[in-house]
């Protein structure tokens, strides 16, 4: 062990001349304590209100999404899309198109998103979790087409679950002139049946606004054939999504755009992203603040064994050794800091986890989660530990020199 070090160790943990100067290094060691522990549970809620959102996407957005770089609407038989679904990655392939359109039922209207899918769309997402109702999913039969509403879309509606009356879907036509005499003529008209279900993924951009129907409906109302908005793939089991969407991209060319699932909610995943980064920079902010209590109790260290350099010195130490010793001091205070609130931080995200202590509010049912999510990354522990350690050795380093020069 360097001399300074072992010096440094012995002051620490050693009796001092004034109480009082114990009592502050134990306040310092607190305060960073508690600005690691800070770091460590804020970070790791937002990580867990994160992954909480990731996984309510998932039940309904596909694993790979490809749409057109321009336009709304591609052809599905264009041999570059035939060549993608020839791949033997691809576990579940399925052709989707979405278009707005005014719903009414009974004497309510309102816009809603009609997305027109495959039969085994239920194989491409795990739409069976999010579904309720007495129903199956179930999109067409022989003679009629059945839509299957988001939740907060049946309140608007006032549809219920099992509506009896039809939901008629109109959508303005693409061909011809609007006729300004009868503006109703312009607009193609079809009707959607209950199947007895629908589904909740707990977000409003698709329990307010989504409606899933058959492909052929949607199609017949826009005059479509083989046009699709999107094609929507599920992988096999340890395919590597980055390394398919090389391959994918190098055959489909510049022309589609490629996306896994946190891509397609890029903004609500920025976002989330955007504030953790501002939580870490306050916090920050605060732990230099209680480093401040470090330079106070180095500096009544530094004070206190002045004696003890005026002997250190008589045996040849020099000014440099002096520095290292109480520098020393400071890191080791910075490094018992950031390792108790690391500890502590990580224990209370257990007790968290497995206990939901800290609740939301607000009553039962008013949030999707009754407690704070907590999500422990490890890259995360890794970075509060770098920043509190650099942090206390950049607030110390100038003060120890600018205190030595002064007072010894």
């Amino acid at each position: 062990m360097k001399l300074s070090y072992f010096i440094a160790r012995r002051y620490l943990f050693s009796k001092k001349k004034h109480n009082a100067i114990n009592i502050i290094s134990g306040i310092s060691v607190c305060g960073v304590t508690l600005a690691t522990l800070a770091l460590v549970c804020t970070l790791s809620v937002f990580n867990g209100f994160q992954d909480m959102v990731s996984t309510l996407f998932t039940a309904f957005d596909p694993e790979i999404k490809i749409t057109a770089r321009e336009g709304k609407v591609f052809d599905a038989h264009d041999e570059r899309i035939l060549a993608l679904r020839a791949l033997p990655q691809i576990d579940v392939f399925t052709e989707t198109l979405e278009e707005n359109a005014m719903v009414q039922y009974k004497d309510r209207q309102t816009m809603a998103v009609i997305k027109g899918v495959e039969d085994n769309f239920e194989q491409l997402t795990a739409i069976d979790s999010i579904l309720f109702g007495n129903g199956d999913f179930l999109l067409k039969d022989h003679e009629v087409d059945y839509g299957i509403m988001g939740l907060e879309l049946v309140y608007t509606l006032g549809t219920g679950i099992q509506f009896v009356h039809p939901l008629q879907v109109f959508m303005p036509k693409r061909e011809g002139r609007v006729n300004m005499a009868n503006p109703a003529a312009s607009f193609q008209s079809g009707y959607l049946f209950s199947p007895g279900a629908v589904f909740a993924v707990k977000q409003q951009k698709y329990d307010g606004n989504y409606i899933l129907t058959s492909l052929d409906f949607i199609r017949g109302m826009l005059n479509y054939t083989t046009e699709v908005s999107a094609i929507e793939l599920k992988l096999k089991p340890n395919t590597n999504p980055e390394r398919f969407r090389q391959e994918a991209a190098a055959l489909l060319g510049s022309e589609f755009i490629i996306q896994n699932r946190y891509e397609q909610q890029s903004d609500v995943f920025r976002i989330m992203e955007i504030e953790k980064l501002i939580s870490y920079v306050f916090l920050t902010f605060i732990l230099l603040i209680a480093c401040f209590n470090v330079i106070g109790s180095l500096s009544m260290l530094i004070l206190d064994k002045r004696d003890d350099v005026v002997t250190l010195r008589n045996l040849g130490a020099n000014n440099k050794l002096i520095t290292n010793i109480f520098l020393a001091e400071g890191r080791m205070i910075c490094f018992f800091g950031a390792i108790t609130g690391i500890v502590l931080g990580l224990v209370l995200c257990l007790i968290q986890q497995q206990f939901g202590i800290i609740t939301l509010g607000g009553g039962t049912n008013s949030f999707i989660v009754n407690s704070y999510p907590v999500s422990v990354h490890w890259q995360d522990v890794l970075l509060i530990f770098a920043t509190v350690v650099i942090v206390g050795l950049l607030a110390v380093w100038y003060p120890v020199h600018y205190l030595i020069r002064r007072l010894l």
